[in-house]
Parts: C-alpha cells; structure tokens; sequence
C-alpha cells in the first residue's frame, strides 16, 4: 500500500507534468494557404551556359585581385554556404574587414546589394568588389589587361560574347554566375507547393510564431528578406557599427551562415533570434520560442547543382574547411 503523503506527491507531479509547455506536442503542420508572406524560389531563369561558365571560372581567379592572391571564392565559397566562417574577412593588407561577408546565394533576389542597400544591380556591385581596397583592390582596366594577355580566357570570352574581354562583358560574366546561384527544393519550399510532410510539427509552429510576433514584417517574399530597408536596434542597441539603416538581410539557408548580423557578433542562431527578438519586437523569447523559431529557420536551406547547401567552418593550418551538411 502507497503511503498518503507519497500518493499526492505522485499526484501531484503527475499534474504538474500534464500541464507543463514541455510536454506540449506542436500541432500537425497544415496546408499553407493562398496569402502566405513567403513564396518559393523559382528556378533560375534561362542563362547562357557560357557566360555562366566563364563567370564561374572568373569568380575563382587570382588574377581578379591587386596582387593576384585573393579571388571571390575566398569569402563568397559557393562549395559551402556562399559565404564564409569568419565574421569579419581579411582584407588584401590583413586587417578584419568593417562588415561581416554575407552570401552569394540568391542575392540576385535582393531589390538591393550590400548591407547599406547602396548599389542597385549585381554588375555595379561587381565592379565595386574590384575596385575596394578592403576587397580585391584592383581596378577593372587592371584585371582586363591580365585576361588579354591569356588566350585561352580571350578565347572563352569570344565564344561566350562574340568579342574579347572588355569591362561590360567582364562584369556581365560575374552577374550572370552569380544570378544562377539560386537555392530552391527548400524542405519549406515544398511545404509551400503542397507536401505537409516537408517540416515537423515543431518547424510549423515556428513558422506562426515567426509570423505572429512580427519577424514577418521584415522577412517575407521570396528571399525571406533582402526587399527593404530597416532601422537596426529599434528598441535596443543590436550590432555595430552604424549606419542604423540597413537592407533587411535574407534568411534563405540562414542556418549555415553563422555568426550573424553585420558585425558578426552572434555566434550561434538562437543568440541571432533572441537578440532579434529584444533588440526589434521588445521581447525576451523563450527558451521554447526560440528553438521553435530556430527550427523553422533550418527549413529554409536549399540546394544547389542537385545538392543541400553546406555549413563552411573555418580552416586550421590551411587545411581544407569542414563541411556539414543539414538534413
């Protein structure tokens, strides 16, 4: 026979454990309805296969930098996440550059380029890479005088623009490879074409939450972001340094991106989300929040050439980066 006094304690943790939000299993996800805020990736629209391919190979040419050392490949690795595992990369001169790298993938989906919004097309964002001395330090006239003198290059450029190099071409080149990398076939992707078993249960009620707190004001569209301008720190102090003002960064394959923010300064998704939660909405999410939020994240991370994208982690001893990749 179970004493009186050990009956109600079992009693009452049993109550205890009915009624806590531990214990609480995330509703069956649902059909996605006709006014989602998000839309899928479209495939990338027809390209021309040789100026891809020769902007591809310029994106990983040494002779695209001052002193030939440094190529776009190096802070933008499109084998991995598109970006990088630094929160600030090198600059030519070995100083840490002012803004964390964000990705290469699916920036041809932002209305803006860079973190400041400042440039409006994939082409005059190219050649501002060139010309920066925190990026590649050369100038265009710098980089085609190198190519001319290569005929293999001269004549790649001929088949692919029916003359040799010249600065329109060049930049044409680069935007074209870089409007290929988009990243659709997102396991949220295809919950929003139909298939309910694409996210779990947890992943679903992350997105409402997502979308009742506010995260979705700024994050919606096709790129989760990237279509707007927004202050930084509205109600806290965020990330440094200023401007306040900046484009609203993607969230497509955000879970391989980390550290976060332009300065580089959350470590982890979840210091992103909490931090984003107090710093913008005024909220102190918790512990649950968070990792329902963090999970619907982890749904936006997309393929490429057939493959999920992969988290780059940063190299020791000049070996080659670890690659994880997600589910």
């Amino acid at each position: 026979m179970v004493p009186s006094f050990r009956l109600n304690w079992l009693l009452a943790l049993l109550c205890l454990c009915a009624a806590s939000p531990a214990y609480t299993s995330p509703p069956a996800p649902q059909r996605p309805t006709a006014s989602e805020p998000i839309t899928p990736i479209p495939p990338a629209t027809a390209l021309d296969p040789r100026r891809v391919a020769l902007g591809e190979q310029l994106f990983n040419d040494p002779r695209l930098s001052g002193d030939t050392t440094r190529t776009c490949v190096a802070c933008h690795d499109t084998r991995t996440n598109g970006a990088s595992a630094a929160a600030h990369d090198p600059t030519p001169d070995g100083r840490p550059n002012r803004l964390n790298t964000p990705t290469v993938f699916n920036t041809a989906l932002n209305f803006r380029q860079n973190w400041e919004g400042d440039l409006r097309t994939l082409e005059a964002q190219a050649e501002q890479a060139l010309r920066s001395p925190d990026t590649m330090a050369t100038t265009p006239d710098q980089v085609l005088a190198r190519l001319r003198a290569d005929p293999a290059i001269v004549r790649e450029f001929r088949q692919a623009y029916g003359r040799g190099p010249d600065r329109a071409d060049l930049l044409d080149a680069i935007a074209t490879y870089e409007r290929s990398l988009l990243t659709p076939g997102g396991r949220f992707d295809r919950w929003l074409g139909g298939d309910r078993a694409a996210i779990s249960g947890q992943e679903y009620a992350g997105y409402q939450l997502f979308k009742s707190l506010g995260c979705i004001s700024c994050h919606q569209g096709v790129n989760v972001g990237g279509n707007l301008y927004q202050r930084h720190g509205i109600f806290h102090p965020l990330a440094a340094p200023r401007p306040e003002i900046l484009r609203v960064p993607s969230l497509r394959n955000v879970a391989l991106t980390p550290p976060y923010f332009h300065d580089g300064s959350a470590a982890t998704l979840a210091d992103a989300v909490k931090a984003m939660g107090y710093a913008q909405l005024d909220l102190v999410l918790t512990r649950r929040q968070t990792a329902d939020i963090v999970a619907f994240l982890e749904t936006l991370t997309g393929r490429y050439r057939g493959r999920l994208l992969a988290e780059a982690t940063a190299a020791t001893g000049g070996s080659t980066p670890v690659r994880r990749a997600l589910r």
